[in-house]
């Protein structure tokens, strides 16, 4: 009976039978082997394509790093990492509108600078273009959409003032293009001022229109501009095609004028060679000269003459004697 209970003893074995030593050795060597992967996982880290990460050493700014696989001081560093792809923001919200907000337009109602008003929507392309200020200076803990909120307040007071510098016409057509590039300018001017990190890529004016209900007499204004507008066309047409044809017969009169002024030109200096050639003949021979004139001239006149008298002054008074000039001789 001794036997057997000495036998069980011996096979459960005893507090003094347990390695003691062994323990203490492997136990520290694990201990240190968890610390030592803890402290490689957490030196290493990827940032993604689209991202940077911002690093705060001892709470301090250290540097921004680009994509990639990253190494940092475990305990000292902490990594912010940043998206910094461009993102698209439809304005304005609607959020949530009374039925009469609704029906007038909601937020995207505005008002010209001639007293009208108008529905505008657009569209804002923005990204984080400085990733310590965007997460450090002005992202706020527990409220993921504050930067949207500012940028949604930001572009709608830039855009209200903007529109109310500018005439309905202008806001509906052609100075759309202008308006959406200043209110990028202006947003991005007041976002500069807050320091908040954020870049405006693009701004577009998409849909602006009158109100429904005087949708109607902005389609009559509309109309009109349109015929308008066509008729313009029209005497543009007719303009060009009429205005060669002036343009033709301006240079063929100038042309006419030019050749008749040469013409007088020349007749006034054959005229004048003539009249100096006479003056240097009588300066030679006078009487021959005057009686030769004379002779001429009288030629001119009594050729122009149909019927013709000629009275000898020596016959008697009661005599008139006819010498019929315009008739052929007798035979």
């Amino acid at each position: 009976m001794e036997f057997n209970i000495h036998s069980r003893s011996s096979r459960k074995g005893g507090p003094q039978d347990v390695p003691w030593d062994l323990i203490l050795i492997i136990v520290p060597i694990v201990l240190v082997v968890l610390v030592a992967l803890y402290l490689v996982w957490a030196s290493v880290y990827t940032v993604q394509p689209h991202e940077k990460a911002v690093v705060l050493r001892f709470g301090r700014y250290h540097a921004t790093v680009d994509p990639g696989l990253r190494f940092c001081i475990p305990l000292a560093d902490e990594v912010i990492k940043v998206s910094v792809e461009e993102r698209s923001l439809r304005l304005p919200p609607e959020g949530d509108l009374t039925p009469y907000a609704r029906e007038m337009g909601g937020e995207s109602l505005m008002l010209t600078g001639d007293l009208d008003a108008v529905l505008v929507e657009w569209t804002v392309q923005w990204q984080v273009t400085d990733p310590y200020r965007f997460s450090v200076k002005f992202y706020r803990e527990g409220e993921p959409d504050y930067p949207e909120r500012v940028l949604v307040t930001v572009a709608k007071n830039v855009m209200n003032r903007l529109v109310g510098d500018y005439s309905i016409d202008e806001v509906l057509t052609e100075r759309r293009g202008e308006i959406g590039e200043e209110a990028r300018q202006a947003t991005q001017a007041i976002l500069d001022g807050y320091e908040c990190g954020i870049g405006i890529r693009d701004l577009q004016m998409q849909r602006t229109t009158p109100p429904a209900k005087v949708q109607p007499a902005y389609e009559q204004v509309n109309a009109s501009e349109q015929r308008r507008a066509q008729l313009k066309n029209e005497a543009d047409k007719e303009r060009n095609r009429l205005l060669p044809e002036a343009e033709a017969e301006k240079d063929q009169m100038i042309n006419e004028a030019l050749g008749y002024a040469k013409r007088r030109w020349s007749e006034a200096d054959g005229e004048i060679k003539a009249l100096l050639a006479r003056y240097r003949a009588y300066e030679k021979a006078p009487d021959v000269t005057r009686q030769r004139l004379y002779i001429e001239a009288m030629e001119d006149v009594l050729g122009q003459v149909e019927s013709k008298i000629i009275l000898d002054a020596d016959l008697p008074d009661k005599v008139l004697p006819l010498l019929p000039l315009d008739q052929g001789a007798q035979p």
